[in-house]
């Protein structure tokens, strides 16, 4: 509708996933590099989450246009369902059928086919979008799926995307063994304000509309509102544009967002919350302020990361008591065999010694009966130190 008046090829401003419109911020970017390491290396779960409308969708989309060719992909949307209907929907994905009465055939039907991509040289990868969803029993099925590998390999890699809900059920007790296997994972989160503006310049470019659609103010307050989340930010610029239309600005400016603000009543954008909407009602304790959430998720990342470093303190200490134990036993073990050693030539000394006693006193003896001088101790060499020394 206001396409041509604003000499806009398409609109820009759409929600629906677009890989084609992906605007690759720093974040975006760092999350795309570590999905991609994550699958091509295939170390195990891979765990993308972010708020609604960060772009995790259309991230996945993309990197879907890059690797189709080179893997075998199934994605999986729907996940509201039982641990067995997803095991049923991943064969449906892989266009295998699965035994709905035999869950040991279903699964050995996978199995095989894992084994045939793989002796083929092809990876293959399960994708579950919204994964937040799935039930613990479902999340236990996807991890028990993870032990489908050969000696070396694994047979299967396993991508989890969803809100950040999914983190929070996946610190649940019942769930370590799950999130012990997740080998890579990423958080997005919104724009900043200098990202904000170069992500509405991205889409205006790549429709052939200018920057200066849209007033610095306006841009300003797209940002607070919208708190740098992208479909907050295409919803209200989308609205925007219609509402310049309609009363026929070439600019769109503060006045004409803040009248896209108050008709919405800002329902819907993450940057507000229900109470600045309704304040006559009260705000259950659930409900946190996206501000208050990405300093939450800014302590976990930061708290995950002091805890990777106690793992690493704590197995360089265990490692030096390993050495000390080690180098101890060995300091031990030594002055051992130096003592048997020393037992050993003191034994030696001690019989020879003994031999020598003996025979001075048969020598006594024989003298006695001839009446001659006993023999000195000369005649058989008694020393005791030169004994010892033999």
């Amino acid at each position: 509708m206001y396409e041509k008046f604003y000499g806009l090829s398409e609109k820009p401003f759409r929600i629906v996933p677009n890989p084609n419109f992906l605007y690759l911020t720093a974040k975006h970017q760092n999350a795309l590099t570590t999905l991609e390491y994550g699958v091509s290396e295939g170390i195990g779960f891979t765990l993308l989450t972010g708020d609604i409308g960060t772009g995790k969708t259309t991230l996945i989309r993309y990197l879907l246009n890059e690797i189709e060719k080179s893997m075998d992909i199934a994605v999986i949307f729907n996940t509201n369902v039982s641990a067995d209907q997803l095991l049923n929907l991943i064969l449906q994905e892989f266009e295998l059928a699965p035994d709905r009465d035999n869950k040991a055939r279903t699964l050995d039907t996978l199995y095989q086919y894992l084994i045939k991509r793989f002796a083929a040289g092809r990876k293959v990868l399960l994708i579950i979008d919204e994964a937040q969803n799935l039930s613990r029993d479902a999340l236990e099925e996807v991890r028990m799926l993870s032990n489908l590998q050969s000696d070396e390999h694994l047979l299967l890699n396993i991508m989890l995307v969803g809100q950040p809900e999914l983190k929070i059920k996946l610190q649940q007790p019942g769930l370590t063994q799950f999130s012990q296997r997740i080998a890579v994972n990423y958080h997005l989160t919104g724009l900043d304000r200098e990202e904000t503006d170069h992500y509405i310049a991205s889409r205006l470019a790549k429709v052939g509309g200018r920057f200066e659609i849209f007033s610095q103010e306006a841009m300003d307050r797209i940002h607070q509102a919208s708190a740098g989340i992208p479909r907050a930010i295409n919803q209200i610029c989308d609205a925007a544009l219609v509402y310049g239309f309609a009363d026929g600005k070439e600019i769109i400016d503060i006045e004409i967002i803040e009248q896209v603000l108050a008709d919405r009543g800002e329902m819907g954008l993450t940057g507000a919350t229900l109470e600045e909407v309704c304040p006559a009602l009260p705000v259950p304790a659930e409900i946190v302020s996206k501000e208050v959430r990405q300093r939450l998720y800014g302590l976990e990342e930061t708290v995950a990361q002091l805890q990777a470093k106690v793992a690493l303190l704590s197995a360089a200490v265990e490692n030096k008591i390993d050495q000390y134990r080690d180098d101890t036993a060995q300091r031990f073990q030594d002055l051992l065999i130096q003592e048997r050693k020393r037992s050993d030539s003191l034994l030696s000394g001690y019989s020879k010694l003994n031999q020598k006693y003996w025979a001075l006193q048969w020598l006594r003896d024989k003298d006695r009966k001839k009446a001659k001088p006993v023999a000195s101790t000369d005649e058989v060499d008694l020393d005791f130190g030169a004994a010892v020394e033999e």
